[in-house]
């Protein structure tokens, strides 16, 4: 197992990390996984076995209850893991039972603590921006859990670029603890994070987490072109993230998965999870599985190395067309790029 910086920080994490979502299976995330503490503990065995440091859930995650079995699953051994969660969706039905003010996160953040039966958090993502609370109040709030020794670590998720590089701004200015990392939707099916967040990521300095690598399972070979979704998937049971915006191009990418996998006598998912690997800025992937077969195919990732040939037939195949203002950068700014720059337009200049 390969191991990465995490951002600028000291703290070297896993490049497979074990997410939760499927812990618990309550209410309508019953569509993605129904792991109870039995199977969650044989998950983080083989995952831990594996080499993986890292486990990922959040308190909205079935309610708390993935909190719950991270925290039974990983009793006696704490030593072994670390572990991110993440707080800013709904926890109850009151008007500050959500959202990122310092009350919630504080609360959340307690709440959190209860449920994983530990005394502290390695990393503490926010779930998604919010708009209405100051930044000011979300980053003193998460800078003084810092302080207080109940997170180490602070990150976010589904941020846009402006959202991240203002958050970072003001950390700076205000001397508080700064984004480590960022949570992002990011796969060979969706390259949108590379008009803004990769680029961020590498000016910044901000690790890389990938949620979703196999597109919610569309890149993992089990759905073809024509055919409808396989019974005891996801999208069977009508979980429709992440949407699909060209199914025709999906279904080239899965082509050429299958076709490579083929060859190297892999799969297209661990051909599909080796490609992000391979992409600027990208510290870990958080792999989840319905079974233990489909975790020990997601692990095997980590030793899987594509060619040059390989990583750029993919890379050209699912390649984002240049948004403006980027097309006019790669046309009258390519003589004096960066390596931010660089992660998207380099394949672009001269064409």
């Amino acid at each position: 197992m390969e191991y990465r910086r995490l951002g600028r920080s000291g703290l070297r994490v896993s490049v497979l990390t074990l997410g939760a979502l499927t812990f618990g299976g309550r209410g309508v995330f019953a569509k993605v996984g129904t792991t109870d503490v039995a199977d969650a503990t044989r998950q983080v065995d083989r995952a831990l076995d594996a080499g993986v440091n890292l486990v990922d859930t959040a308190d909205a995650y079935s309610g708390g209850a993935s909190e719950e079995i991270v925290g039974q699953a990983l009793k006696g051994r704490w030593n072994r893991a670390l572990v991110a969660t993440k707080a800013r969706m709904p926890t109850g039905a009151g008007p500050n039972d959500a959202g990122l003010s310092r009350y919630h996160l504080i609360a959340a953040c307690e709440a959190s603590l209860r449920r994983l039966g530990t005394d502290h958090i390695d990393l503490y993502q926010v779930h998604a921006w919010d708009g209405a609370t100051p930044l000011e109040e979300t980053l003193s709030a998460l800078d003084d859990l810092v302080r207080a020794g109940k997170i180490r670590y602070v990150g976010c998720s589904n941020y846009s670029g402006w959202h991240l590089m203002k958050a970072l701004a003001t950390s700076d200015r205000c001397g508080l603890a700064r984004f480590v990392s960022q949570q992002i939707y990011y796969s060979l099916q969706a390259r949108e994070a590379e008009y803004e967040l990769v680029p961020a990521a590498v000016d910044q300095g901000v690790g890389v987490l990938v949620w979703s690598p196999l597109a919610g399972g569309l890149l993992s070979g089990k759905y073809r072109r024509g055919e409808a979704p396989p019974e005891g998937t996801r999208r069977f049971a009508g979980w429709n993230e992440p949407p699909v915006r060209d199914e025709a191009l999906l279904y080239d990418v899965v082509d050429a998965l299958a076709g490579i996998a083929e060859e190297r006598g892999a799969s297209p998912a661990q051909v599909a999870l080796a490609w992000l690997l391979s992409r600027p800025a990208v510290t870990s992937l958080v792999i989840g599985a319905r079974t233990d077969g489909q975790l020990a195919e997601n692990l095997g990732a980590a030793d899987l190395v594509l060619t040059s040939g390989e990583l750029d037939r993919l890379t050209a195949l699912s390649a984002p067309a240049l948004l403006y203002p980027y097309w006019h950068q790669a046309k009258l700014a390519a003589d004096r790029l960066g390596p931010a720059d660089e992660t998207l337009l380099r394949p672009h200049i001269g064409t």
